[in-house]
């Protein structure tokens, strides 16, 4: 998941480091007590009253994202999340970040496919000021001319920068192709032509669009009263719009594979990603393609990163994950090796590919696969800020609030004939592959792909990296 965030990382004497340490050191707990809060003016969130430390971490999102990003203009929704906390109400942009500062709060921003959101991390004695902080940026942004410019001026200097890095383009590529006409493959980050474009007016209007509270969803874990954190939802949310005007964006299956795309780039290192249509959240299969997914492509002991590196040395690493969105669903990998040898790098990935859509994993790989995902789960909750985001990202999949509780037993639920069935059903028609590098001439059709691929264009349209909603929370 690609976006632009701020961090506030400089802050006045030792409250950085107290925080950040206290952020990082939450202990596990053998039990989280998930409430459904609701405040007084009906603003709702997933709680988790936690005292061993004084602090608080909250995640919050609005439906919408770059997906409501006009058209012509993609990138408006990103350009909102860089100028949120640079001024508002009656603090210029150097004053607002003085307030944050003083008061070692963590405030940021961020646009995905889907959602915008943000994040806010701070002490426990700081609260009503971060509070208020928010509700002011969330409110009356000012949107000033020279801040604007400034934000513009670093988004486009990163976007100048993808335009020649083979992983962005190779991404960018991926996902217009994938979702070709949707506003899925569009830019979140916008592309070096329609940032220039965008003014003042577009991101008032993201603004007052997307940001209600129809759509919001809200997760804080830390040391605070229920009735207390019930009157700061209220204050900093409750003035906000009833209803979003959301542009409704359709259901999309991903473009079948197989399907091979070259991108010239003349790179030291070729880049190769593949992918094709994936499982979506709230589909039956979905917990057994997470685990057969960690089996092929999920980490160290993985079919891919054995077979491709470890025994091949083809490459440093190679991984694949499934990426979930409101209106479709993919699986995406990645993985570079030199020029000379992308062609047996591709060979070989969709060797793997294929074997494992005909024959799924061993009753072996699929025990293990249990054992290490159901183990990992708590190990990824084991600060404030992770379990925050875990908890947000399971109200935006439409997951029950005991879903913590049961998760382990849906992954042990999965058989072996579910795993072969949703294997074959991910992988059996092929991959849809980009590849980004020097000499692409010299690279090796894929087993499985058309007889004759089309290479794009020679001039690709610069632009970010793409991103579709990656939630980084066992699943």
């Amino acid at each position: 998941m690609t976006y632009f965030l701020k961090r506030r990382s400089v802050l006045i004497g030792g409250s950085a480091l107290a925080l950040t340490t206290m952020l990082a050191s939450r202990p596990s707990q053998a039990t989280i007590k998930i409430q459904r809060l609701v405040s007084p003016g009906g603003i709702e969130a997933w709680f988790v009253q936690d005292a061993t430390v004084p602090l608080i971490a909250m995640e919050y999102a609005f439906g919408g994202g770059a997906t409501q990003d006009p058209a012509d203009k993609p990138g408006v929704g990103h350009l909102v999340a860089g100028l949120l906390d640079e001024g508002s109400g009656d603090l210029d942009s150097k004053t607002f970040h003085e307030r944050l500062d003083r008061r070692a709060i963590e405030l940021s921003f961020h646009s995905t496919r889907d959602q915008f959101g943000g994040s806010l991390r701070i002490l426990k004695d700081n609260k009503d000021d971060a509070f208020d902080l928010l509700r002011m940026a969330l409110t009356s942004p000012h949107f000033d001319g020279p801040d604007v410019e400034r934000i513009r001026a670093h988004v486009l200097s990163r976007l100048q920068r993808e335009s020649t890095d083979p992983s962005s383009l190779a991404n960018r590529k991926f996902l217009e192709v994938a979702f070709d006409g949707h506003p899925y493959g569009r830019q979140s980050h916008g592309t070096l032509d329609s940032v220039p474009k965008i003014d003042i007016a577009d991101l008032k209007d993201y603004v007052r669009r997307v940001i209600a509270k129809d759509t919001l969803k809200i997760a804080v874990v830390g040391d605070v009263d229920p009735e207390v954190l019930g009157k700061l939802l209220d204050k900093t949310f409750g003035s906000l719009p009833a209803k979003a005007e959301l542009t409704q964006v359709a259901d999309v299956v991903a473009a079948k594979p197989p399907q091979l795309i070259v991108v010239p780039l003349d790179v030291p290192q070729t880049v190769v990603t593949f992918g094709g249509p994936g499982v979506r959240r709230s589909e039956p299969d979905f917990m057994a393609a997470y685990v057969v997914n960690h089996i092929l492509g999920g980490g160290l002991s993985s079919r891919l990163f054995r077979e491709v590196r470890q025994k091949r040395g083809l490459a440093y690493s190679v991984h694949e994950t499934l990426l979930w969105m409101d209106h479709s669903a993919v699986f995406v990998g990645n993985t570079g090796t030199r020029a000379d040898r992308a062609g047996e790098t591709v060979e070989e990935v969709e060797k793997q590919v294929r074997r494992m859509s005909e024959e799924g994993p061993t009753q072996q790989e699929l025990d293990d696969a249990k054992a290490y995902l159901k183990g990992s789960q708590m190990l990824a909750l084991d600060t404030s800020s992770n379990l925050a985001r875990a908890l947000l990202q399971y109200q935006l999949d439409k997951l029950p609030i005991d879903y913590i509780e049961k998760r382990n037993a849906l992954v042990d639920a999965v058989t072996l004939e579910d795993a072969k069935k949703v294997a074959q059903r991910l992988w059996g028609q092929g991959l849809l592959t980009v590849i980004v590098g020097r000499s692409p001439e010299v690279v090796a059709q894929p087993a499985t792909a058309p007889s004759a691929a089309t290479p794009p264009p020679p001039a690709v349209q610069p632009g970010a990296a793409p991103s579709a909603a990656t939630p980084a929370t066992p699943n």
